[in-house]
């Protein structure tokens, strides 16, 4: 099958247009079927369809676009070479990329396939180890960080390296593969995370950096912060800053018990009969945790989130109650307290007075004691 050296060259734009498809497969389609792809950016030579499609499914998420600068045909009977320099724009960061390249071309099936390509980065540009500086080494956090906005799972996986191992912060199992990887963000996008590095130190070797300090997530699922440790080992992988280390655990200090004495525990009954006198609904709310229970003394429905607690106070606050305890055990645990028994409230906008039975169970959350549950009831006898 004859072919013109333009036609040849017109094979490389074919190629180019599959990747702007963005499909790995369409890429994989273009190759013969006893292709051979040696890539710029792998040490594995890929010899078969599912190989070639599994190195475009990363290389594509760079968005490369190819210019071909110089290279020189060769024809034969039912084949043709295309060999010489190319250059590939990466759309995700606006960088540009010199290469080496050597296509073969055979006429396969009524159809010009790429029987083999060749793709090598220049000489001139290979060194034994590949320069990072600080400020980059931070940046890598924030690239981890923009795809935990996509809430696209892969995208974080594809994040970390080929042998990366990730010891989670909500999560005992520790992550040695990308299928386990994805799995644990899988169910930790859920809570729509996103991250702000607080502090931490930076060390830069040949070919890995470390980052290690403290950071914080909001999740925007409910607005609540959660602070944890890190460690992000960087290794430079395939052309690219890949995570090879990501160990993220919890604050020590909000694990570790934390001791509260009985008067103590008093005093949290004083903080909410506090926030009942601002006669603010908003600020009676803020003293239950996030995942607090009121079953309040005069009101049928439980009420088991923030906004709920805060519609049952707006009512109560208009009778301007003020409470006090008249008699109740205090119990004590790890982290947690409960304080029981009896109490009355007068009204201010009456001056009549109520007594009641009340439940209080106090957990330590995010720094401070907070209302986990409350239940309160009228006497039986009233």
């Amino acid at each position: 099958m004859e072919i013109s050296n333009d036609e040849v060259r017109a094979l490389f734009n074919l190629w180019n247009d599959a990747l702007q498809t963005e499909c790995s497969e369409t890429v994989a389609k273009r190759y013969a079927k006893d292709s051979m792809l040696l890539p710029t950016l792998s040490d594995t030579p890929r010899t078969d369809f599912e190989s070639i499609k599994d190195y475009f499914d990363h290389f594509l998420l760079k968005r490369p676009c190819g210019t071909i600068l110089e290279g020189k045909v060769i024809k034969g009977p039912n084949w043709a070479q295309d060999c010489g320099i190319y250059e590939f724009a990466m759309g995700i960061d606006g960088s540009k990329v010199k290469a080496r390249y050597s296509f073969v071309y055979v006429y396969e099936e009524g159809e010009w396939k790429i029987a083999h390509h060749h793709s090598s980065l220049m000489p001139e540009s290979v060194t034994i180890g590949t320069p990072i500086t600080k400020d980059e080494v931070r940046a890598l956090f924030q690239l981890w960080d923009d795809a935990l906005a996509t809430g696209d799972s892969a995208m974080v996986a594809a994040r970390y390296s080929s042998g990366a191992v990730l010891l989670p912060t909500v999560s005992d199992e520790a992550r040695y593969t990308k299928d386990r990887i994805q799995d644990y963000f899988d169910h930790f996008l859920l809570k729509k995370p996103k991250g702000t590095i607080l502090e931490g130190e930076i060390i830069v070797g040949t070919n890995w950096a470390q980052d290690a300090g403290i950071y914080e997530f909001a999740m925007g699922i409910d607005g609540s912060t959660v602070k944890g440790r890190y460690s992000f080992v960087y290794v430079f992988e395939d052309g690219d800053w890949k995570i090879s280390h990501h160990h993220s655990s919890v604050m020590p200090e909000a694990v570790l018990p934390k001791p509260i004495t009985e008067d103590e525990v008093r005093g949290l009954f004083q903080l909410w009969n506090s926030a009942l006198a601002t006669l603010d609904s908003s600020q009676v709310a803020s003293r239950y945790s996030k995942s607090a229970v009121l079953l309040p003394t005069l009101s049928d429905t439980p009420r088991t989130n923030e906004a709920l607690i805060t519609d049952y106070f707006d009512h109560f606050l208009q009778k301007k109650p003020q409470g006090e305890i008249l008699s109740g055990d205090i119990i004590i645990g790890v982290n947690w307290a409960q304080d029981a028994g009896i109490y009355e409230f007068a009204m201010g906008i009456d001056g009549s007075k109520v007594k009641g039975r009340y439940t209080f169970v106090y957990i330590y959350e995010d720094g401070e004691w907070k209302i986990s549950h409350h239940h309160s009831s009228l006497m039986p006898e009233a």
